[in-house]
């Protein structure tokens, strides 16, 4: 990295969740970043279900005490069990972005969830096409897959929100400088009803941040239809601007040869 810092500098090997696929290998350990943040990939409770209503929660909270759920790197196994994040989560989605002037560097994540287990081949049922949700053949494998993501039965995130952030890090002292929830209910809400509520609860995020030497962060990879300047300083909101629809990836600039 190019900013006169490095990044992590200390990677633990920590003992992580065994699975009980037969004829599956399971690592005893997985590498972790100890001395950098880390970024919505908290083990969840009981206690973080959420919901709509009250029986929006209580069916999420009957949801979660029937999984298996140890936390990061919990492996699928033959009883339902949740990743979180999963599949569609975390940091990893959109990258990073970073100010080499500053040292500092910044993270948005995707915090939702994925409930999944195995299915032995012989008890797939024949016409399962799944592809991302539901059962997956896994045509060839000894094993189908069942996927669901981890939402209420009005489709938001079973755990509370935020369900997506923006973070800063220093990496020079490798901490947190500031985290904020980005996005709004404007353009979406439970069933897919558009709320119409500029209320920042802190949506999924899609693409990439871009940062500047000037101080700007922008960003426009949320469920609203907004592209949105933040001071890279304090994660403030300095403006936005509305787009015709969401976007999904980063912004860019571009150089003016005059």
């Amino acid at each position: 990295m190019k900013c006169g810092v490095r990044g992590s500098d200390t990677v633990e090997e920590r003992a992580v969740p065994q699975g009980n696929v037969p004829g599956e290998r399971y690592s005893p350990t997985q590498p972790f970043s100890v001395d950098m943040p880390s970024i919505g990939n908290q083990t969840l409770k009981e206690s973080d279900m959420w919901g709509a209503t009250a029986f929006d929660q209580l069916m999420c909270r009957i949801a979660f005490k029937g999984l298996r759920h140890e936390g990061v790197y919990t492996p699928p196994g033959l009883d339902p069990a949740l990743q979180f994040p999963g599949s569609l989560g975390g940091m990893n989605w959109g990258s990073v972005s970073v100010d080499p002037t500053n040292s500092y560097m910044f993270v948005n994540d995707m915090r939702l969830g994925l409930a999944n287990y195995m299915i032995p081949r012989d008890k797939i049922a024949a016409g399962a096409s799944g592809i991302e949700m539901g059962v997956v053949p896994q045509t060839g494998t000894p094993f189908g897959a069942m996927r669901q993501r981890f939402l209420s039965a009005v489709g938001i995130p079973c755990q509370a929100p935020p369900f997506g952030t923006m973070s800063a890090i220093d990496l020079k002292t490798k901490k947190l400088m500031w985290q904020v929830p980005v996005g709004t209910v404007k353009d979406t809400g439970p069933m897919g009803i558009r709320m119409g509520l500029p209320i920042p609860i802190g949506m999924p995020t899609l693409g990439a941040s871009l940062s500047t030497q000037s101080g700007l962060l922008f960003f426009a990879g949320t469920q609203d239809f907004y592209l949105r300047a933040f001071d890279s300083g304090n994660g403030n909101e300095i403006w936005k601007a509305r787009l015709p629809v969401g976007s999904q990836s980063g912004p860019m600039t571009v150089s003016d040869p005059r």
